[in-house]
């Protein structure tokens, strides 16, 4: 592709950006006039001044579904938006309109800037072009998650409005209700649907239902206490409401939670971007460097240069993908991937794929079965072991392919290289002059007449390039002297043109590539179980506030416990949900089996006090220590949470920083250093000859 070519590409993609600019600035405009409002104003009567723009991103919704890489993202933007909207199409659609179109309005741009940074290094350009579709995945999730974080805060103050409607109408469902009518924020819309299914003919199956929708899992214990206690009926404690303090200890946990999802996104700010940026600065290290210190020419041009190029572009992939699993907030709904039918199940639905993946995964029963599967469980992945191993081979293969071809890449860039570069006897400090350069190029030109009269003879010997040089007009009349030196310079670039083609070892370096591309998905699950233990602590905590507001509601008993710890267990999902399971089989020898499946002694502790309450004291009594001890695990949790994010920094800041100072070192120390160094020793060796 020649310079002209790209030089029109961008050009393009700058009109085309243009182009939409003005069009939305004129549309917006259209809008905005007073005559169009009047209109709008005489058809539906008092509206509200954003209402204009609503327009503008319902119709560019419709534009963009229309549009098929596009629709991939407005369709993900959807899964998560729609939890957040119960039953409200229209502001599902304006959000996801409005956060894809700011995503746009910051990719085109970039996307101009890397075709103009990096035009002249094809393989470069095509790799970063592919990588702004992950920088395109964490913009969304970052909006998303905004939204998300907005919701959590709004649901503090809302439920603090509850507080005073339920003092005044003293029934949660009326408290409910009356509250969701005066708010128009996106959490009236939750509250409206937890109204809805209190008032149901079935509000048990309702609820069943929004526990597998909701939001985040302060909205469904919100819900799950404001139906015992509709059901069961409200008590005193202290002479206070327990609704009320179980609602003020649900306010607590959201108040930590923003704590702690408020540092996490102040620690990792940058860390994503500072992954992302040594990418954009390879060409240019590369250009200052060759014009700097000519010297290094050789590398930056050639094959080596090329290889830390990519060696750093891969690092940065691995470590902006692990920046942003290591960063998870804990917000809700991170597992808005399609499960119903994706990309890998449709291969794995075809029979010859499907007995190919079959000879990979191990057999159910066996232990290494159990193994994966496990893997699957603790780093609460929505993935089936299939798909898992789908994703292996697709790796392997793709990555083996791109391995070869790059190789092949390689190989022609330096043969090309030896064709193009200039031909000096010295090494440069800086750039030569215009005369130099034309004289270097005219010894090259000369140089490649012989190459191609040897180019892939491997048996040519540096005699038949010098009787050769005698029998051409380039070199009459030349002395013995320089028939030597410059039948030595071309043997020498006849040798590295012969020796450039795929070797044994090369596909074997390849296939160790692929291998590693196999182990990916399960390098990443392991990743996301370990970041997912650093969570444990918390999660503990959690079911212990569930308890506190579960232990003095009248009829609650040990299997409800249960029942309330699996519908918000994360890590402790699996065991849990199997000794809920064996229970009605015999509660003391499920909880027993509870106890042996885990090994963090914290939750230990509360199976040992649930098995208590099973059989010999009464649940308030197996849990006094909590409300006693209220104000101690309280501190417990805070203290737990910033040693939580202090641990994330620190890797989170390796991780991050891990691509540049490979790109600094790697890229330019290194070669600087290294070159220099040969380049002195080559010479004091010259002028000692001398």
């Amino acid at each position: 592709m020649s310079d002209q070519v790209l030089l029109y590409i961008v050009a393009g993609i700058a009109v085309v950006f243009l182009i939409i600019v003005i069009v939305y600035l004129q549309l917006r405009k259209r809008m905005q006039s007073s005559q169009y409002k009047q209109i709008k104003q005489l058809q539906r009567g008092n509206e509200k001044k954003a209402f204009s723009a609503d327009i503008i991103y319902q119709k560019l919704y419709l534009k963009y579904r229309k549009i098929p890489l596009i629709k991939r993202y407005l369709l993900k933007l959807r899964r998560r938006l729609e939890i957040l909207n119960i039953d409200d199409e229209y502001l599902t659609r304006k959000q996801a309109s409005k956060i894809l179109t700011k995503g746009l309005f910051i990719v085109i741009p970039l996307t101009i800037v890397i075709i103009w940074l990096t035009y002249s290094n094809v393989l470069l350009l095509g790799i970063l072009i592919i990588f702004e579709i992950f920088i395109m995945d964490s913009m969304i999730d970052g909006m998303v998650d905004k939204i998300d974080n907005n919701l959590l805060k709004q649901q503090i103050d809302f439920f603090g409005e509850i507080r005073h409607a339920y003092h005044e109408f003293n029934m949660v469902e009326e408290a409910i209700y009356q509250t969701a009518q005066d708010n128009e924020l996106e959490v009236s819309r939750q509250a409206e649907k937890i109204y809805e299914i209190l008032i149901s003919d079935d509000p048990e199956m309702e609820l069943e239902k929004y526990y597998d929708i909701a939001p985040n899992s302060y909205l469904k214990e919100f819900a799950g206490i404001s139906y015992l206690t509709k059901e069961y009926g409200d008590r005193k404690k202290d002479g206070a409401s327990l609704y009320l303090k179980n609602l003020n200890n649900i306010t607590q946990e959201m108040q930590l939670e923003i704590l702690k999802r408020d540092k996490l996104d102040y620690v990792f700010q940058s860390l994503s971007v500072i992954s992302i940026v040594p990418m954009l600065f390879l060409e240019m290290i590369k250009n200052w460097a060759v014009s700097q210190f000519a010297f290094t020419k050789s590398f930056y041009m050639g094959k080596a240069g090329m290889i830390v190029q990519i060696l750093v572009i891969v690092l940065t992939f691995i470590c902006y993908t692990l920046t942003r699993k290591l960063k998870d907030n804990g917000s809700v709904n991170t597992k808005t991937q399609n499960t119903e039918n994706p990309w890998q199940e449709k291969l794995y639905s075809k029979k010859p794929i499907k007995k190919f993946v079959d000879l990979f995964m191990p057999k159910e029963g066996t232990k290494d079965y159990r193994k994966q599967k496990e893997l699957l469980k603790d780093a609460a992945s929505p993935l089936k072991l299939s798909w898992v191993y789908v994703n292996r081979i697709v790796l392997f293969v793709v990555v083996f392919i791109v391995s070869i071809l790059i190789m092949i890449y390689l190989h022609k860039l330096q043969v090309d290289y030896i064709y193009t570069e200039p031909t000096t006897d010295y090494d440069l400090m800086g750039a030569m002059d215009e005369t130099d350069e034309q004289k270097a190029m005219q010894t090259t030109q000369i140089d490649n007449v012989f190459l191609d009269m040897y180019r892939g003879n491997l048996k040519a010997s540096q005699d038949d390039i010098r009787r050769a040089m005698q029998r051409s007009r380039y070199y009459e009349g030349a002395t013995d002297d320089t028939l030597d030196t410059d039948s030595e310079r071309v043997y020498g670039k006849l040798q590295t043109i012969n020796g450039e083609y795929l070797k044994w070892f090369e596909i074997l370096i390849g296939l160790v590539f692929a291998l590693i591309g196999y182990a990916f998905p399960i390098l990443l699950l392991i990743f996301q179980k370990k970041m997912r233990q650093m969570e444990m602590e918390n999660e503990v905590m959690q079911f212990q506030t569930i308890i506190l507001m579960l232990m003095r509601i009248e009829r609650v008993n040990v299997e409800m416990i249960l029942e309330w710890l699996e519908r918000y267990a994360n890590i402790f999902k699996e065991p849990i949900s199997k000794c809920v399971n064996n229970y009605e089989a015999g509660a003391w020898e499920a909880l027993e089996q509870l106890k042996n499946d885990i090994s963090y002694q914290d939750m230990i502790r509360i199976v040992e006090s649930l098995q208590a309450a099973v059989e010999k004291i009464p649940i308030v009594e197996a849990f006094d220590e909590l409300d006693t001890e209220r104000d101690y695990y309280q501190a417990k949790r805070k203290e737990s949470n910033d040693r939580l994010i202090s641990s994330k920094g620190l890797i989170g800041k390796g991780i991050g920083f891990a691509p540049m100072v490979c790109m600094f070192v790697g890229y330019l120390i290194a070669p600087l250093v290294f070159i220099g160094l040969t380049s002195m020793s080559s010479s004091f060796s010259t002028m000692q000859a001398m």
